[in-house]
């Protein structure tokens, strides 16, 4: 899946264009690289995101197309 639709998916960013601004402006790394908007993401994969002052980092353990909004935790672990 690519890495704007699961920033999406997960609701880690509210709006997919977000996510691809975010990507583009290289505030999110994957694995410790910066990844592209189309980076494909697999489980197992760790994913940081720069916001603002904030920085999350989570682990991916579920990538799905559909997630309910009670559910999209499930899709990775806080680091």
């Amino acid at each position: 899946m690519r890495l704007d639709k699961y920033l999406k998916v997960s609701r880690l960013i509210k709006r997919r264009t977000v996510a691809k601004e975010a990507c583009d402006e290289g505030r999110v790394l994957v694995n410790g690289k910066v990844a592209k908007a189309g980076t494909d993401v697999q489980v197992g994969d760790v994913i940081e995101l720069q916001l603002g002052t904030r920085t999350v980092k989570v682990m991916v353990t579920q990538v799905q197309e559909h997630v309910l909004k009670e559910n999209a935790g499930e899709m990775y672990k806080m680091l």
